[in-house]
């Protein structure tokens, strides 16, 4: 599974990244310890949104509505498959 980071390791890796062009990209995301293809797309969409990395995941709900729904299809989810394990189970020491 690949690593997240948030917006501000974001934004405070490609400001790193501009105080330390020396360094380039490869230098740069091994002292972080982030890919250079990672950061090299963070400095991209830097440039494209002033300076602000745009981030996905469980900060960007379009409500507070939209972030408990998605909470809820996780515990569902987990249930469920709780419940699977519980029923392979009875079938097993059922027999």
């Amino acid at each position: 599974m690949s690593k997240q980071f948030d917006k501000k390791f974001k934004e405070d890796a490609v400001r790193y990244y501009f105080d330390h062009k020396d360094l380039g990209l490869k230098g740069c995301s091994d002292k972080l310890g982030v890919s250079r293809t990672a950061l090299s797309v963070w400095v991209k969409e830097a440039k494209e949104n002033n300076g602000e990395v745009p981030t996905r995941g469980s900060g960007n709900y379009e409500s507070d509505e939209a972030k408990e729904n998605a909470r809820l299809r996780r515990e569902l989810r987990d249930t469920q498959d709780a419940l699977e394990i519980l029923k392979k189970a009875i079938g097993i020491l059922g027999n």
